[in-house]
């Protein structure tokens, strides 16, 4: 049977009790059902984009966005189909499990929807590799360390799916156990591409499978994209030798703790005290709404530029807190010659 080697350390224990924390509280802030809605597809766009580009597919977020949202991309075909077959992945992250347990056909499957119509041989589509091959980024060669040989692979797979679904992980700490799984899987590579896409999605399935992410807002995927090296750096492991784990989740608890930090403070910023009505019947402003109106009363207008850099937020929050606005009759959109902002009505 497999079993994890790693250790617990205090700063390790703090920032798991940090991620916990940060969860709930997130989970109790409440939003009204659209921005919910919006921001949720929003992450699933950041996600897409970001574990696509790390396997070097070329599009923007914005590329991404339109695809989402059945828009046509000026791309390759196959750059294309990698997007549209890891956002329908995603969508139904919770399907790939066999009444409670994930087995290796799930993983299977996973990589097959994930590689279908992409690689250059359709036999290697949903099926273990039997050829002998280094790991790492297909176009920039990030990350490049040599894996275990094909007759390998089918063993250790069976170790890893056997151990998650044992009585170990059910006391561990969600995040350790994505994180263990996600390692092992970059460690055995056992399809000849698309291992990174299935290993950061078979994180996901585990988060999902352990209810961690309900609202569905939480990924790790674009803080990888950010730092490139840092993301391979650790999978290689170069103050570490496998299986010690120790470094590897050292960096993946930290990635965690920071994004969660950072979708707090996202999540906050479209919070709006719609529920509450004033004495005129009219509902209540929240802070960083009575800040926006007094923003654009002194400078004549607002683009998303100046809540980005105003509260260190991410664009397409800053659109999301405009947009509701919009929505509720506070101000309106203005086209200019460089874009758009944002006036007083």
């Amino acid at each position: 049977m497999y079993m994890p080697i790693f250790t617990y350390y205090h700063p390790m224990v703090t920032r798991l009790s940090n991620i916990a924390a940060l969860r709930e509280s997130i989970l109790h802030i409440p939003l009204a059902r659209r921005p919910e809605e919006f921001f949720a597809r929003e992450q699933l766009v950041r996600a897409v984009h970001a574990s696509t580009a790390l396997e070097g597919n070329p599009l923007s977020r914005a590329d991404v966005g339109k695809i989402a949202a059945g828009e046509e991309v000026s791309a390759s075909e196959r750059d294309t189909t990698e997007v549209k077959n890891y956002l329908r992945v995603l969508e139904h992250i919770e399907s790939y499990q066999t009444d409670g347990s994930i087995t290796v056909d799930d993983l299977l499957a996973l990589h097959r929807d994930i590689t279908q119509g992409t690689l250059d041989n359709p036999k290697d589509v949903g099926a273990f590799r039997k050829v002998k091959i280094e790991a790492g980024n297909r176009i920039t060669k990030l990350g490049v360390y040599p894996v275990p040989l094909p007759k390998y692979v089918v063993p250790e797979t069976n170790r890893i799916v056997n151990w998650l679904n044992s009585t170990e992980p059910g006391m561990m700490h969600p995040i350790l156990v994505a994180g263990i799984a996600h390692y092992e899987l970059m460690h055995i590579y056992p399809f000849t591409e698309g291992n990174g896409r299935t290993a950061r999605a078979l994180a996901t399935l585990i988060l999902a499978k352990k209810e961690f992410d309900p609202r569905r807002f939480f990924t790790l995927d674009d803080l990888y994209n950010q730092d490139h090296p840092a993301y391979f750096g650790a999978l290689r492991g170069k103050d570490q030798k496998y299986p010690e784990l120790t470094g590897w989740l050292d960096y993946f608890t930290t990635g965690a703790e920071i994004s969660l930090h950072r979708l707090k403070e996202q999540v906050l910023m479209l919070y709006a005290d719609d529920h509450l009505e004033a004495p005129s019947g009219q509902a209540l402003l929240s802070k960083h709404q009575t800040e926006i109106i007094d923003f654009i009363k002194t400078n004549g207008s607002i683009h998303t530029s100046d809540l980005v850099s105003r509260y260190h937020i991410q664009r397409y929050t800053a659109v999301m807190v405009l947009t509701e606005m919009v929505d509720r009759g506070l101000i309106q959109r203005r086209e200019i010659r460089r874009g758009m902002n944002y006036v007083l009505i």
